[in-house]
């Protein structure tokens, strides 16, 4: 289990925009992911992203979610727990 403060939210804007929310403040439906690669490959690969924004993800908002993606760490950092 995480805190919404250790997750990435996804939101569907009020006018349809599918934007990453990095204050946790943008108004609209929202999903939270982890923030490893893994589970977002997993989200977007079932379509699991689109079912919780209740929204069919365009290939363009498929292609900015997969570039955020790409800079995120394939496993959980463990060394800070362990400092």
């Amino acid at each position: 289990m995480s805190t919404k403060g250790d997750l990435v939210r996804i939101v569907r804007t009020p006018a349809g925009e599918i934007k990453i929310d990095t204050t946790g403040k943008l108004a609209g439906r929202g999903a939270y992911l982890c923030p490893r690669r893994e589970c977002w490959r997993a989200a977007l690969d079932g379509k699991r992203i689109a079912q919780a924004l209740k929204h069919p993800l365009s290939p363009e908002e498929r292609a900015c979610l997969q570039e955020y993606m790409a800079q995120l760490p394939e496993e959980e950092d463990t060394t800070k727990d362990e400092q």
